[in-house]
């Protein structure tokens, strides 16, 4: 019974009619429904499903011809598991889940010259400069703003002023860190 789908079971080679390769025909057969095994086992890997489920069909291709396979569902499958376990074992030896992509923008060598360096902590020290000049109410209205990220109603409550208090409020410190940065490019 070799040859006998009912069951599951075939030669690694070919299928009973020996026409198409076995591999292929399992390829087609389920391709479909490995893209979804590793996608809901690790929807991480995103578009690396199709390199796992290539993997699993390289496996079946290398175990050699003659032999069969009892159940086959359940080797491809089987197969497919030892195919994501291979793949997080090796992430995990290399740090793969650490590596991060070269990006010009955040990791460009003169990001971090020491003109650039100076410039900016010359930068935090005007802004500091003019917010601690700034009334109290001016100076927690842009501070929350600006560096908490809240919105102009929830600061209005916080402070217990109107949002056209906060507004005029946000308008004033911006309109005083402008003037300073305009005198200090002169």
């Amino acid at each position: 019974m070799a040859g006998d789908r009912r069951y599951g079971r075939a030669p690694v080679s070919r299928l009973s009619g020996g026409e198409e390769p076995f591999v292929e025909t399992l390829a087609a057969r389920y391709r479909g429904a490995l893209d979804r095994f590793f996608a809901r086992r690790a929807p991480q890997l995103g578009s690396d499903t199709e390199d796992l489920t290539q993997e699993v069909f390289l496996r079946l291709a290398a175990r050699g011809d003659g032999e069969t396979i009892e159940r086959v569902d359940g080797y491809i499958f089987q197969t497919a598991s030892s195919v994501l376990t291979d793949r997080a074992r090796r992430a995990a030896a290399r740090g793969g889940d650490r590596h991060v992509c070269y990006d010009e923008e955040y990791h460009a060598v003169e990001d971090f010259s020491p003109e650039r360096v100076l410039l900016g902590k010359e930068q935090v020290a005007m802004v500091r400069s003019v917010l601690e000049r700034l009334p109290d109410r001016v100076r927690a209205a842009f501070v929350l703003h600006r560096f908490e990220e809240l919105g102009y109603a929830e600061i209005a409550t916080r402070l217990g002023v109107s949002v056209s208090s906060i507004e005029k409020y946000i308008s004033l410190a911006l309109k005083e860190l402008t003037a300073a940065r305009k005198r200090d490019e002169l």
